[in-house]
């Protein structure tokens, strides 16, 4: 009897959480943020700041004014962008990690086409940066794949090391062939005003990439929830053997999949050097390739929940300097509160199994 009154209690905790889980991911994702925000609060206090007031400063750091949403927008792009890549390679169980190398290679790549055809018309010269820069990003995580089919070689590790390989080349690049003249810096020469994004809203930074990115947003959510493909890629990445059984050609998706990913990670390195830099530098990214795999796992491999959750970390990110400036908390805190939202979410399936067992040993006790 008294095991299957705890069979039935077992059984009664499984189906709870399962319900729960399936019906509620996102909440997941809002508990971890606010849970991370808490624990972040609760640093500060120790500290001796007001948390209250170092929140408020992040918030009008990153949402107070015009210019600051438009840089908080400016920040979550690129974060988009390889989200939104990282979710379809994801969904397929292609563990992409090299979206920082495909971000460096699809910057070079956009740069090297602005250099080489200045005086090229801006609605000709746009457009041809953008597909070198997809391109070049596509082509490297393509190798990854190709690695793997052809060789059995993990797609993690050789992705990772990619990463390496590429930047510390672009680094050459920039401090070699394409490096500008007289300039010790690692970087080209300013683009031409044909190679760069125009800004849509004046006195900001804001440029027509964010245009895209939501048409991208809306493509991509199209394509995974409203097309054979997608379906092809929610199939294999369940369950691969039962996917080749039903016909679909594995290999052809885990490409497909993996050149998307690489795709949008290279245009996210193009917004950078076009829209931000107006030039190729040697450090573009500060982690977008990095932190966009973390988007993406927050935002619930869904370009909705990938949108929102860049978003939230652009502003995160752009209000650390209003914190510090304001109440003079550390920018770090920030970097502590985006680590924490990570591990929480990263331990949300261990919340079931701590809750049953916090009951198994109270009814051993009582």
């Amino acid at each position: 009897m008294v095991n299957d009154h705890t069979n039935n209690k077992d059984s009664f905790y499984h189906r709870f959480f399962d319900k729960l889980r399936s019906s509620s991911e996102f909440f997941y994702s809002i508990g971890a943020v606010l849970l991370a925000l808490l624990i972040g609060a609760v640093i500060i206090c120790l500290i001796g700041s007001d948390p209250i007031k170092a929140y408020k400063a992040l918030y009008r750091g990153s949402f107070g004014t015009t210019n600051a949403i438009a840089e908080t927008l400016l920040r979550a792009m690129p974060l988009a962008l390889v989200g939104l890549g990282a979710t379809v390679a994801f969904r397929a169980s292609v563990f992409n990690v090299g979206t920082e190398g495909q971000l460096f290679i699809g910057a070079t790549a956009a740069a090297c086409v602005a250099l080489a055809l200045p005086d090229l018309p801006r609605y000709l010269l746009l457009p041809l940066m953008a597909l070198a820069a997809m391109g070049a990003g596509a082509l490297l995580g393509g190798l990854a794949i190709f690695l793997k089919i052809k060789f059995n070689a993990n797609e993690m590790i050789n992705t990772i090391m990619m990463n390496y390989v590429v930047i510390y080349f672009v680094s050459w690049l920039v401090h070699g062939p394409i490096q500008q003249p007289g300039s010790p810096l690692g970087q080209t020469e300013k683009f031409s005003v044909n190679g760069i994004i125009p800004v849509i809203l004046k006195r900001t930074r804001l440029h027509a990439g964010i245009i895209v990115l939501l048409i991208l947003v809306i493509i991509t959510y199209f394509l995974l929830e409203k097309t054979v493909w997608g379906y092809q890629i929610k199939v294999t990445g369940k369950n691969m053997l039962a996917s080749k059984a039903a016909g679909i050609k594995v290999k052809r998706i885990f490409y497909s999949a993996m050149f998307f990913s690489g795709a949008l990670a290279g245009l996210a390195g193009m917004f950078e050097a076009s829209g931000i830099q107006n030039r190729m530098i040697e450090n573009i990214s500060s982690g977008y390739g990095y932190t966009g795999i973390v988007v993406a796992l927050l935002g619930q491999l869904n370009p909705i929940g990938v949108l929102l959750a860049a978003i939230l970390f652009g502003a995160l990110q752009v209000g650390a300097s209003s914190m510090e400036t304001m109440v003079g908390i550390p920018s770090s805190a920030v970097s502590m509160i985006q680590y924490l939202i990570v591990i929480i979410f990263i331990g949300k399936n261990a919340f079931p199994r701590l809750w049953k067992r916090f009951h198994t040993s109270k009814d051993k006790r009582a």
